[in-house]
C-alpha cells in the first residue's frame, strides 16, 4: 500500500494526504503485482455460471488488449463505449483498456436504453463494443465508429472482441504517454425523462480513490467480495472491481440482485464481504428466503452506500441477521467520500472521510464549520482538480473548479464521523425553519407496524410547505393514521411532526432503487388536483 502513488502533505490541512500522481501505470502495477505473487489465484468468479478468471490470466488478457489497441492506433483520451451486463468479459475489458491508457465508456443499457443515440453521438466513440442478444441493431446501426460484439473470454470462434484479442501476442505494448489527467473511465447515470449526466474521470481522480477507500472499509488480500450491482456504475467499479484489484482480493460477481440467492450465493463462495445498499437491506428484512448466520461464518460485513440507510433498519438488520452493516458515502463525480472500517462501524454515520478529500461542513459562503454544526458538505482533495461532465456536443466540461459540494447536508461529530442528514434539494422549509425528511423518516420506522416511509414538504398557503409522511403498513397492521400521528408527536417538536399521514402500498423509486421523493411531491400534487 501507499508505493503506487506519490503522496504529499498540506501543511494548511495535515490529515490530508493528496495523491499527486495516479496514472494508468498503477493499474498495471495492481494487475502485475498480484499476478506475480497468486498468478492461480481467482481475480473474478461469475457466481451465476461458475467461470473464473485468475489473477495471472488476466495479466495475460491485459497485454493481449493492449497490444490489440495499439494495433488500432487507439491513442490516450480516444473513448472506448462498452455496451454490456455484468459479466467476466465485461470487467476484463474495462481493466484492458484502462491499463492500456484509453477511456473506457461504461453503459447501463437497460436504464438508459432510451438515450443510446444521444449517448453514443456525445462520445464519439473509437470504437464500439457491445454484449450480443441485447436488440441493439437500430442503435449501433447509426453509429459511425467500427463496433464489435464482445464475444467470450477465451473463444477464438466469430469476429469479435475476444476472439480477436486471443490472436494478438500478450507483449507489453501499453501507452506510455497517459497522464495523471488523461480521461481514464465515462460513466451515465440512469436517465428518465432528461438526458442521462455524463462524469469524466481521470485517472488520478479514479485510480487514486482506490487504496484510500480499501483502507477505509479494512479490505485485505484475504477478502472475498461480492457485489451484484451494475459494473457501469461508479460505486461498484470502484469497490467491487478496482478495491479488490488493488488489494490482490477476489472479487465474487453476480449479474444482479436477487433476494433469493443472496446468502446462498455468499455461503455458497464463502464471502468475507457483500455490497449493499438500503433497497436491498429492506428487501432482505422482508424476505422469507435467508440462511442462518453460522452458514456464513466468514462474512465480515455488508456494505450499505447510494442513500442513507436509516438507523431503525440499520439496528434491526443487525439484531435478526446478526451481519453488521458498514456504511458508505459517495458520488459519481468523487469517488468514495467516507468509509466504516467494516465490523468496528459506527451506527448511524457513513464512518470517517478519505483524509486526502479534505472534506468541510460548510455555511452557505463557504465558511468552515465547527464540529457538530450542520451544514453543507464539501470536498477537494486535489487544488488544481477541475470536476467535469460530458457535454452535449461531445466536449469535457467543468462542473466545479478546486472544490464541490455534493448536494448534501451533514454534520463531523467531536469523533470526526460525519452523518449526513438529507439533500439540500429535499429541505422542507415550514415557515423559515429547515426541517430534515429523514429526521422524521426515522422516527416514523421505530413503529413496529410501517416497513417504509418517506416524508415531503407539500405547498401550504401558511407557512409556505407543510410536513406530510407517506408510509407502506405491514401486513396485518393494527395502527391507523391517526395512532401514528400521535407517536410522532410524542418524539418530535409540533413544528416538526407530520400533520397528514398517507398509506399507501409501495414507495415511488428511482431506477437504482433510491427514494423517489419528487415522484411522492407529484403524486400529492395529483391527488389535491383530483
Amino acid at each position: 500500500m501507499g508505493q503506487a502513488l506519490d503522496i504529499t502533505r498540506d501543511a494548511a490541512h495535515p490529515r490530508m494526504t493528496a495523491p499527486r500522481r495516479a496514472d494508468a501505470d498503477v493499474l498495471r502495477r495492481w494487475i502485475e503485482g498480484a499476478a506475480g505473487r497468486h498468478p492461480d489465484k481467482p481475480c473474478i468468479v461469475s457466481v451465476d455460471d461458475g467461470r473464473a478468471i485468475t489473477f495471472g490470466e488476466l495479466r495475460q488478457l491485459t497485454r493481449r488488449v493492449a497490444t490489440f489497441l495499439r494495433g488500432r492506433g487507439v491513442r490516450a483520451n480516444d473513448r472506448i463505449a462498452l455496451l454490456s451486463a455484468n459479466s467476466i468479459e465485461h470487467l476484463a475489458c474495462y481493466f484492458g483498456v484502462m491499463a492500456y491508457g484509453a477511456t473506457i465508456c461504461t453503459i447501463h443499457i437497460e436504464m438508459n436504453r432510451r438515450h443510446l443515440d444521444n449517448i453514443l453521438a456525445r462520445l464519439r466513440p473509437a470504437l464500439v463494443l457491445h454484449q450480443e442478444g441485447l436488440g441493439l441493431d437500430d442503435v449501433l446501426a447509426q453509429v459511425a465508429a467500427p463496433r464489435l460484439p464482445l464475444g467470450v473470454w477465451g473463444g477464438r470462434a466469430g469476429s469479435t472482441f475476444y476472439s480477436a484479442v486471443a490472436d494478438c501476442e500478450p507483449r507489453d505494448a501499453y501507452l506510455a504517454d497517459a497522464a495523471p489527467t488523461d480521461d481514464a473511465v465515462i460513466f451515465f447515470t440512469s436517465g428518465t425523462s432528461a438526458s442521462p449526466k455524463g462524469v469524466a474521470l481521470t485517472f488520478r481522480e479514479h485510480l487514486a480513490n482506490i487504496e484510500p477507500t480499501a483502507d477505509g472499509f479494512g479490505v485485505t488480500g484475504d477478502d472475498r467480495i461480492y457485489d451484484f450491482r451494475s459494473f457501469n456504475w461508479a460505486s461498484a467499479q470502484l469497490f467491487g472491481a478496482l478495491v479488490p484489484l488493488s488489494q490482490g482480493a477476489t472479487l465474487l460477481m453476480a449479474r444482479k440482485f436477487s433476494a433469493s440467492r443472496f446468502f446462498h450465493h455468499i455461503a455458497e463462495h464463502n464471502a468475507t464481504v457483500a455490497a449493499g445498499n438500503p433497497t436491498v437491506i429492506n428487501m432482505l428484512l422482508n424476505s422469507a428466503d435467508a440462511l442462518d448466520r453460522v452458514r456464513m461464518p466468514a462474512l465480515r460485513f455488508i456494505t450499505s452506500s447510494s442513500a442513507p440507510l436509516l438507523v431503525e433498519e440499520w439496528r434491526r438488520f443487525e439484531k435478526r441477521f446478526e451481519i453488521p452493516i458498514a456504511q458508505g458515502y459517495g458520488s459519481s463525480e468523487t469517488g468514495w467520500i467516507a468509509a466504516n472500517p467494516g465490523p468496528a462501524r459506527r451506527v448511524g454515520t457513513v464512518g470517517k472521510p478519505l483524509p486526502y478529500h479534505d472534506l468541510a461542513i460548510v455555511d452557505a459562503d463557504g465558511g468552515r464549520l465547527p464540529a457538530g454544526a450542520t451544514g453543507l458538505i464539501e470536498i477537494g482533495g486535489f487544488p488544481d482538480n477541475d470536476y467535469r461532465h460530458l457535454a452535449e456536443d461531445g466536449t469535457i466540461g467543468v462542473t466545479s473548479r478546486g472544490r464541490i459540494r455534493t448536494g448534501d447536508i451533514g454534520f463531523l461529530d467531536a469523533d470526526g464521523y460525519l452523518h449526513v442528514t438529507g439533500r439540500e434539494k429535499e429541505l422542507i422549509i415550514r415557515g423559515g425553519v429547515n426541517i430534515s425528511p429523514l429526521e422524521i423518516d426515522g422516527i416514523l420506522m421505530q413503529q413496529a407496524d410501517i416497513a417504509e416511509a418517506a416524508t415531503i414538504g407539500v405547498p401550504d398557503r401558511i407557512w409556505g410547505e407543510e410536513v406530510v409522511s407517506y408510509v407502506v403498513l405491514r401486513p396485518h397492521a393494527q395502527s391507523a393514521a391517526d395512532d401514528i400521528l400521535r407517536a410522532c408527536r410524542t418524539q418530535l417538536p409540533e413544528f416538526k411532526a407530520p400533520k397528514r399521514i398517507i398509506a399507501c402500498g409501495e414507495l415511488p423509486k428511482t431506477e437504482r432503487g433510491k427514494l423517489d421523493r419528487k415522484a411522492l411531491v407529484e403524486r400529492w400534487k395529483e391527488t389535491r388536483g383530483a
